[in-house]
């Protein structure tokens, strides 16, 4: 009995040492967050149109209590890239991440798809607006131009292009964004294939 009791556990320990170890997700450091203008950094973009929106270079962090934090001067230099070129290689990877997410359609009164949302723990949702490939997956259902709001960092809303849907909305946005400590954007993007994210709208804050 006791010879067969090693062997199983010789045979147990085998089969571990076969199985590949988990790999952990290498933490991503190139995100373009949207973020309030208070926010801004030397390194912050202003997107076309905007108010109230800065895009800041981030990184996400294994210390930081919200699991992402934004460059400092000194930390962004050590990249060795400009702030054009950081923000081109976040918009492919913020492509990267769109592959591997689905979103969440919603249906309004009348039975049709009201609007799109992709939404989680993650902080991440929000560096989705600079995904190129973002209105062509909606092209079908919302049209060639989409309009994109994320009032805080868990999620991100996709709508047609229509300010009589988007109005349906505007309370609930609003409430979000001022609710959240980890408010992202106030502000409404119109987002269309080939071209940079623009505002076209506001929520919540001042004009």
């Amino acid at each position: 009995m006791r010879t067969l009791l090693c062997l199983l556990l010789l045979a147990a320990n085998a089969l571990h040492a076969q199985q590949p170890a988990k790999t952990e997700r290498k933490l991503e450091t190139l995100l373009l967050m949207p973020e309030p203008k208070a926010m801004r950094t030397a390194l912050s973009i202003v997107p076309a149109g905007a108010k109230q929106t800065v895009l800041t270079p981030y990184r996400e962090s294994a210390v930081s209590p919200s699991g992402i934090e934004p460059y400092s001067q000194a930390s962004f230099a050590k990249l060795g890239l400009s702030v054009e070129t950081f923000a081109q290689r976040a918009k492919t990877a913020a492509d990267k991440r769109l592959t591997q997410m689905q979103p969440e359609l919603k249906k309004g009164a009348d039975g049709k798809i009201a609007y799109a949302v992709y939404r989680g723990e993650s902080p991440l949702f929000p560096t989705l607006l600079s995904a190129p490939s973002l209105p062509k997956i909606f092209e079908e259902l919302f049209g060639k131009e989409i309009w994109v709001a994320m009032p805080d960092r868990h999620a991100l809303y996709v709508f047609p292009a229509r300010s009589d849907i988007l109005q349906e909305f505007t309370a609930d946005l609003a409430e979000r964004y001022t609710s959240d400590p980890f408010a992202a954007s106030c502000e409404v993007f119109s987002i269309k294939t080939g071209e940079e994210p623009r505002v076209v709208a506001t929520f919540a804050g001042e004009e």
